[in-house]
């Protein structure tokens, strides 16, 4: 990220990572205000106060560090079940908000939770007071070891307060938002803790009606369950979690970090509504066709930085007005100009776009905001200040970003400080002759100016630089020291730094003011970019492999269809199969000997619904889909250290989290069921999720070792059978007989005996 040395997150972890009693502390210091966290209680000992990652083993992307805070709190008495969310992320100006009734398992917001993978959870000090936990706030506590919880007292999570910060904070755009909620208690009281917190924590306000606020039900998505997205290495891979053999890996072509969270998220949370879903597909088929287009957008997108940060950080005002807080903004302004001149070639490569989301995104670029805003940064900001890589360079660009004549003490103060960076450069050229050594200038954020050369030992006298250099340090042949000369110069221009951010920081800030009201359109932008982004990866990752548009009706059928992991591993390509099932035949028993690609199958499956879910083309001849909207998984074979669990109890808890949650759109993966206990226990549970599976009008794949089981057909109409094909080939000697794997789908079940 582009903002990591600036960016609050950073400088606030500190602040995180405060035991109780210095929490108080600061409260008292900060005058006028309760304190706000009644302990800053990790409320079970042994949690660690330190951790900000979720657990190795949740659906959290490895590249992506935690920055989410999420309020929760639960109905109580009869509204038990009822659950309010907010979560607000550290690099992205947006409060979402959700409410939702649960059941006792609290699936909901589990999964919820697993895919804001949040770096801190906060609850009301009355769900988890010693003795009298809440049975949310155990499971939470469960699910999500290593993230810091936070206890806040009750009084907080006041609703009349969470809507006052709302209409206070939420942008006009978004103002739709209070029709929603007025009456969503629980929310509003999340909402209310979670902004104090947030506030409190970073030491800074959001500006007046400056955030994203949306509401976000639970229906609007489906639902794969964390185990489910672990088992098909959605995001992370299960044998080694740096590596990219994910779904996420595959389709992830993204050029901006907005367009890889917003894949991310998709990927977790496919879409249920085939209009939306098609609508998408149109704007993939029309970037694979136009190429000009294709390459023309990747272009522009490439060049976008980090928007949503960039909003974050813009939308914030420090409490303190500190040196760090200075260039922090002028910093971000200057990323601010970049991006908004980014918005004209936008809309002359998307002009030619015939799609109607294309239109439409379009048509939302002509919005004039955006060119009022550029107009005023252009009065105060010279047009050449740009966004460039390397430290000095950077430095140099902060310090002339304002044009001159704005205000005469900035210019002498500027011409100061060119003055002493040239008096270094002429004091380094003076020394070089002097000691006739090939000296040259060099800079780094952390070290200032120092001066830096290459030169071999021996050419030295006494292989030793002379007396009056220090800090010396030496890489191969490079030398790189200072002198105390340099030193003070360093100081003073240091000083004259800090003068000219002070003065440059304040016309930033009145810039910024005039700046908010229109600041609505660059939500749209970077939901716009992160988008295109996305778009365009699912057309990148089409054209490396032959995909096909997947079509929506009441039927899972696909030809040929090929596993897009597994074919960026294998050097070549996988063996294709087919799938179909209808509403007359939605059971379908596969069995075959172990290593015959049972389970590769079945993830295939999966991976490809998803695909066809989120908008993209499917690794196929021809695909059709019914949509699903919970798609969950029955694979692995381990058992649990962490939370004592035993194979076979795994197994159970797995199967029981299905029955209990399937409903007649489901997908449903199972991979062996009943392995963890006797033979003739395994087959009677088995056939008895069976039965009851079968009374759903859901998908089911089910691999099995049972043959017993195979012979439910002869019961119910809705059974398929099908089985992995081998051939037993004998060695040319004749005395040994080998096993030659065709991967190919058959219909029946296996005639293989006494495979092990």
């Amino acid at each position: 990220s582009y903002f990591g040395d600036k960016s609050s997150c950073v400088e606030n972890t500190s602040a995180l990572n405060l035991t109780s009693s210095s929490v108080r502390g600061l409260n008292s210091a900060c005058v006028g205000k309760t304190p706000l966290s009644s302990s800053r209680s990790v409320c079970r000992s042994h949690t660690p106060l330190m951790g900000y990652s979720v657990t190795s083993s949740s659906a959290v992307s490895a590249h992506s560090a935690a920055s989410v805070i999420v309020a929760v709190v639960e109905g109580r008495g009869l509204a038990r079940g009822e659950v309010g969310m907010a979560s607000i992320d550290l690099k992205n100006p947006e409060v979402i908000l959700s409410q939702f009734s649960d059941n006792t398992t609290y699936a909901k917001v589990i999964t919820k939770l697993k895919i804001l993978t949040p770096l801190e959870i906060i609850m009301s000090n009355t769900a988890c007071d010693a003795g009298n936990t809440t049975k949310l706030f155990s499971l939470i506590t469960e699910h999500f070891k290593n993230v810091t919880f936070t206890t806040v007292q009750r009084k907080y999570f006041n609703e009349t307060k969470g809507l006052e910060y709302i209409e206070q904070l939420c942008a006009s755009e978004f103002s739709t938002i209070f029709m929603e909620v007025q009456s969503k208690y629980y929310c509003l009281a999340a909402a209310a803790a979670l902004l104090k917190y947030v506030e409190f924590i970073q030491n800074s306000v959001y500006a007046p009606k400056s955030l994203k606020v949306r509401f976000q039900g639970s229906e609007k998505t489906a639902m794969i369950d964390s185990s489910s997205a672990q088992n098909l290495e959605l995001v992370i891979n299960n044998r080694d979690s740096r590596n990219g053999h994910t779904l996420f890996g595959v389709l992830n072509y993204t050029k901006t970090p907005g367009g890889s969270r917003r894949l991310r998220s998709n990927i977790l949370e496919p879409l249920v509504d085939a209009e939306t879903i098609n609508t998408r597909l149109d704007c993939v088929q029309e970037l694979l066709q136009d190429e000009e287009l294709f390459f023309g957008l990747q272009a522009v997108i490439s060049k976008f930085l980090d928007t949503e940060q960039l909003l974050s950080v813009l939308v914030q005002i420090p409490k303190q007005d500190t040196v760090k807080a200075a260039e922090s903004k002028i910093t971000n302004l200057i990323y601010l100009k970049h991006t908004l001149e980014l918005v004209e070639p936008l809309k002359a490569a998307l002009r030619s776009c015939t799609t109607p989301l294309l239109k439409a995104y379009c048509n939302s670029l002509e919005d004039t905001r955006f060119g009022i805003i550029l107009e005023k940064i252009t009065t105060v900001i010279n047009d050449d200040t740009r966004y460039t890589k390397g430290c000095l360079n950077m430095r140099t660009q902060k310090c002339y970003a304002v044009k001159p004549n704005i205000n005469e003490f900035l210019d002498i103060a500027r011409r100061t400080y060119t003055e002493i960076v040239d008096d270094i450069a002429g004091m380094i050229t003076q020394l070089a002759e002097k000691y006739n050594l090939p000296m040259k200038t060099s800079f780094s954020s952390a070290r200032g100016f120092f001066i830096q050369m290459n030169v071999d030992c021996s050419t030295l006298p006494n292989g030793q630089l002379p007396s009056e250099f220090t800090k010396i340090t030496k890489m191969k042949n490079t030398y790189s020291f200072t002198s105390a000369d340099l030193i003070k110069m360093n100081e003073r221009c240091q000083e004259s730094l800090r003068e000219i951010y002070h003065m440059t920081y304040l016309i930033v800030c009145k810039l910024l003011n005039e700046i908010y009201e229109h600041i609505h359109c660059l939500y749209k932008l970077s939901d716009i970019v992160s988008m295109l982004d996305m778009l365009l990866s699912f057309a990148h990752a089409c054209t490396l492999s032959d995909y096909v548009r997947p079509e929506f009706t009441d039927t899972l059928a696909i030809k040929q269809g090929w596993h897009p992991i597994l074919e960026k591993i294998a050097v070549e390509k996988p063996v294709p199969n087919n799938t179909y099932l209808t509403e007359g035949n939605n059971f379908v028993i596969i069995t075959g000997p172990n290593m015959s690609g049972k389970s590769t199958y079945l993830k295939q499956i999966a991976l490809c619904q998803i695909m066809a879910q989120i908008g993209s083309y499917v690794p196929a001849e021809y695909c059709s889909f019914r949509i699903a909207e919970q798609i969950f998984t029955r694979i692995g074979m381990d058992d649990d250290i962490e939370t004592n669990t035993s194979t076979f109890m795994k197994e159970m808890k797995e199967i029981t989290y299905i029955i209990q949650n399937a409903n007649d759109k489901s997908l449903i993966i199972i991979d062996e069921l009943g392995r963890g206990t006797s033979a003739e226990e395994g087959i009677g549970i088995c056939y008895a999720a069976c039965e009851y599976l079968l009374n759903l009008k859901a998908f089911t794949l089910f691999a099995t070792h049972f043959l017993e089981l195979c012979h439910i057909d002869a019961l119910y109409p809705n059974v398929e059978n099908y089985h992995f094909e081998v051939q037993h080939v004998r060695s040319s000697a004749g005395n040994k007989e080998k096993i030659a794997y065709t991967y190919a789908l058959s219909k029946g079940y296996t005639e293989e005996k006494n495979y092990g």
